[in-house]
């Protein structure tokens, strides 16, 4: 009994791990860097100096949006938080939509002055794609990505019954033994975070629970808004009563709110009919602020800054929610916690990589002529190249892009997302054309020819390279900077690596070849 559940483990585990794997390696390989996608987005524009205290931020912001937009229909402004130097501002229009394209959002620095920064979606870009894909409907793009999840989840519990020495296995990392090495580092990776495993696989399916099983919502509540109030809290009525009344400063209310929440930072601020009499101020405490996801919000007339109230959800369902949302972003996470993320994070990949080889290197040792595999094999063999070597690729044009592209490009963000997807295509064709082995070796060296290249590019196009952020104590372009050379070493070794092991299989062949001949003669 125990050998046929372990072997029907073994069998749901290989298959719920490849189906979906090349997808699961992209949503790990970006989930993973997301977790720094502030620093991302800080070294994606290098113009942007200093940080910024959100009550200060928050006076300039008003001052900049009172000469762009006082007329507007609704402000809303995102403050800098400890990781970030800049104030994102959006307004909406008043009246109808205007015949041609008008700007409705700027960045802006400490003094609320319009920043002229490269344009770039940096590492929001790469948080994004790992649960909403790209070039596909959104709504599309989160059912399968949530399929994915549960393959994955299926993965790791079908492969801690199956692997009845995982643990042991752990203590044995074998080097240069084919098969055994593969699976040595399938392990390795695989029990070192298998708490984080589990946690961020579960709990990325949570963050989207309400659209995967949205009956519990509907059973509870008479329409999906009374759902929202429940949560986010109710305003009251924003009608603009058509008189004019400059709102109350802003520095004073960010600093009540904060007081309110025991000192926390207020990360957002929307404000509905601004300068008018009706104008409402409601406020957000920053996500990093707490461990849970969902906050609290504190409500204020717009006219005379008075407090009209806060909210924050309530309820043991909602609280496990936002404790279990919070616990998959990470935005709570101080630098050692945030690294270690990131490292159990890189784990995954590492983990989700590997078993993918791993498939083709068992397979590879039962086929009777390894030279002329079954179709079923190339495919896979090739679609790992391309997803594994190019992904990689990709990422590192994708950086290699913001230092390249003309700054007056027009959609210069949409063009460096698109160097991505066509360096990573361009892999993909790469590994369809050569031979495999070769493909290998000739694509991880372009990946880690490319990680390299990074911070020579960054140094000969701006002022902020390797070596003068060192001087300056620019710890974030200094940490990128050292992690993309890692990266790099990593590539160009595993490139080195896979030349080895073709030439010794090479070799390998020859007297089996003469033997074969000697045989038959």
């Amino acid at each position: 009994m125990k050998d046929s559940l372990r072997q029907s483990m073994a069998l749901l585990h290989t298959w719920s791990g490849l189906l979906l794997g090349w997808l699961l390696f992209a949503m790990f390989a970006t989930g993973t860097a997301a977790y720094f996608q502030d620093e991302i987005t800080r070294w994606m524009q290098p113009e942007v100096t200093g940080d910024a205290e959100p009550a200060t931020a928050a006076e300039g912001a008003m001052r900049y949006l009172n000469s762009v937009a006082p007329d507007a229909k609704s402000w809303y402004i995102s403050l800098p938080n400890s990781r970030s130097a800049t104030t994102q501002v959006y307004w909406q229009p008043s009246g109808e939509r205007p015949a041609k394209r008008v700007e409705t959002s700027a960045l802006l620095d400490r003094g609320g002055h319009a920043i002229t920064s490269r344009e770039t979606r940096g590492g929001f870009f790469l948080y994004r794609f790992h649960f909403d894909l790209h070039y596909m409907p959104v709504l599309w793009a989160r059912y399968l990505v949530g399929v994915a999840a549960m393959f994955m989840l299926v993965a790791i519990l079908s492969g801690v019954i199956t692997h009845k020495k995982i643990f042991a296995d752990f203590f044995m990392l074998r080097f240069g033994k084919g098969q055994r090495s593969w699976l040595d580092a399938h392990n390795v990776t695989a029990v070192l975070a298998l708490p984080f495993h589990l946690m961020i696989t579960f709990t990325g399916l949570v963050t989207l629970a309400s659209m995967y099983m949205p009956w519990g919502i509907a059973a509870n509540y008479a329409e999906q808004t009374a759902f929202s109030e429940a949560v986010f809290g109710r305003s009251a009525e924003t009608v603009p009563s058509g008189r004019h009344a400059p709102l109350a400063d802003l520095g004073p209310l960010v600093r009540n709110a904060s007081a309110r929440w025991n000192d926390e930072r207020v990360g957002y601020i929307s404000i509905a009919n601004p300068n008018d009499a009706a104008a409402l101020i409601e406020m957000s405490r920053a996500p990093e602020a707490a461990f849970g996801a969902r906050g609290q919000t504190a409500t204020f007339e717009g006219a005379t800054g008075r407090a009209i109230g806060t909210h924050q959800a309530t309820g043991s369902a909602l609280a496990t929610e936002s404790v279990m949302i919070g616990l998959h972003t990470g935005r709570f996470a101080e630098w050692g916690l945030r690294w270690l993320y990131f490292l159990s994070g890189l784990g995954g990949t590492v983990m989700v990589g590997s078993g993918l080889v791993l498939w083709t290197v068992k397979r590879r040792a039962r086929l009777s002529d390894p030279s002329c595999p079954h179709l079923g094999f190339r495919i896979v063999e090739r679609l790992n190249i391309a997803a594994i070597a190019g992904l990689a690729t990709g990422i590192a044009v994708y950086f290699l892009a913001n230092r390249l592209l003309p700054l007056e490009m027009v959609d210069r963000a949409e063009r460096e997302i698109d160097s991505l997807f066509l360096a990573w295509l361009g892999i993909g064709l790469w590994g369809i054309l050569r031979p495999a082995g070769r493909a290998w070796t000739e694509a991880l060296a372009i990946a880690g020819a490319c990680f390299a290249a990074i911070p020579l590019v960054n140094a000969m196009t701006t002022s902020r390279g390797l070596l003068p952020s060192l001087l300056a104590g620019d710890w974030t372009f200094v940490a990128f900077d050292l992690v993309m050379l890692v990266l790099a070493a990593g590539f160009i070794l595993a490139a080195v690596r896979s030349a080895q092991l073709r030439t010794k299989a090479k070799a390998g062949a020859k007297p089996r070849s003469a033997n074969r001949r000697a045989t038959s003669a």
